[in-house]
């Protein structure tokens, strides 16, 4: 067995890490009773920041 050195990270850090190199999230959600689908939603999300270097879509 070997030891995993256990290390502390700040939700500022993580951020700083996943807007540094983007991310992508996924997922299905599905509220169901009784076999019967009631509500249903899909996930698509790309989060990344926006620099010089990367403009944003949203400019003219």
């Amino acid at each position: 067995m070997t030891v995993v050195e256990r290390r502390e990270i700040s939700l500022v850090d993580l951020l700083d890490r996943l807007l540094a190199t983007g991310v992508v999230i996924t997922g299905d959600l599905t509220l169901r009773i009784a076999d019967v689908d009631l509500v249903r939603i899909d996930l698509n999300a790309m989060i990344s920041s926006v620099n010089h270097n990367v403009p944003s879509p949203f400019e003219d």
